[in-house]
């Protein structure tokens, strides 16, 4: 509500918000009440006209209630915002005769969000968990951010952005933002579950070149981006593995590792219910 206008009878409140998302078509509807508040108003007089760059135009009466009028109006392109104001006109009863008489509100400014967030696909996941914003004007340089802790953020068009929950502690709730070169946009808040997973073998030893499966198993299906698995490993020369993702609906996945130069330590697993890791002893051919 942006402006409530009472006098002569009738008052006028603005229903329209002050930022709108930009749409394709860049045609916007304005719609404001006009509520008589007094008897002696002749309600089939009422008349409310907007008036916008100028020009006038007739509203029509808004099928969501008595008293709401609305007008479509296209902006030109390029258009970041428009100014407009109402007038109203209405006849007042008497005994012998109906006196014509008018009202009308101040200037009123409506903005065009060309770059805004309409949602999280979700609003909470386990680490790891893939999940989309969608929005509009996002751009490759965006990144999303849980506090102030960055994610691995994937762009996907300018409407849609994923993320990664990060390893951050659980059973807690996040602010979201999404930051980049043309600012930064409240996202909504966000809650980090806690979830454990398995993995088999507990122990390593491979030749250089040599390669051996190693299975993560959670215990619930991934959600639908899948479930990203945070790797790290002491011996990164000794240790070739791809990353390790859990498919959307699976509660296992399979990699491949493979010995590179001679060497012994350890991988290392995040998620949002600990760490565990596995030794890692690499030998020569």
């Amino acid at each position: 509500m942006l402006l409530v206008l009472t006098g002569c009878n009738i008052t006028i409140t603005n229903l329209t918000p002050d930022t709108v998302p930009q749409n394709p078509s860049q045609i916007y509807t304005i719609t404001a009440s006009f509520h008589p508040d007094s008897n002696q108003i002749d309600r089939e007089s009422i008349a409310p006209r907007i008036i916008i760059d100028g020009s006038s135009y007739k509203m029509t009466k808004s099928s969501v209630g008595t008293d709401i009028w609305e007008f479509d109006y296209q902006i030109p392109a390029g258009r970041a915002d428009a100014s407009y104001y109402f007038i109203c006109d209405y006849k007042v009863e008497a005994q012998t005769t109906n006196t014509p008489s008018e009202i009308y509100s101040g200037l009123q400014k409506m903005k065009i969000a060309a770059r805004y967030v309409i949602r999280s696909e979700a609003t909470r996941a386990p680490v790891g968990s893939r999940v989309s914003v969608l929005g509009a004007g996002f751009s490759p340089a965006d990144v999303v951010y849980f506090d102030q802790t960055p994610t691995r953020t994937v762009f996907e068009s300018p409407s849609s952005l994923s993320f990664f929950v990060p390893s951050v502690s659980p059973g807690r709730t996040y602010q979201l933002s999404v930051v980049g070169s043309a600012g930064k946009l409240d996202v909504g808040t966000f809650r980090v579950d806690a979830i454990s997973f398995q993995v088999s073998p507990s122990a390593v030893v491979l030749r250089q070149g040599e390669q051996q499966a190693l299975t993560f198993t959670i215990p619930t299906p991934a959600p639908g981006g899948g479930m990203l698995i945070d790797v790290t490993t002491d011996i990164p020369a000794s240790v070739v593995m791809p990353e390790v993702m859990v498919g959307a609906g699976q509660t296992s996945v399979t990699v491949m590792i493979q010995g590179g130069k001679p060497g012994n330590g350890s991988l290392f697993f995040k998620s949002s219910a600990g760490e565990s890791s596995v030794a890692v002893t690499v030998t020569g051919k």
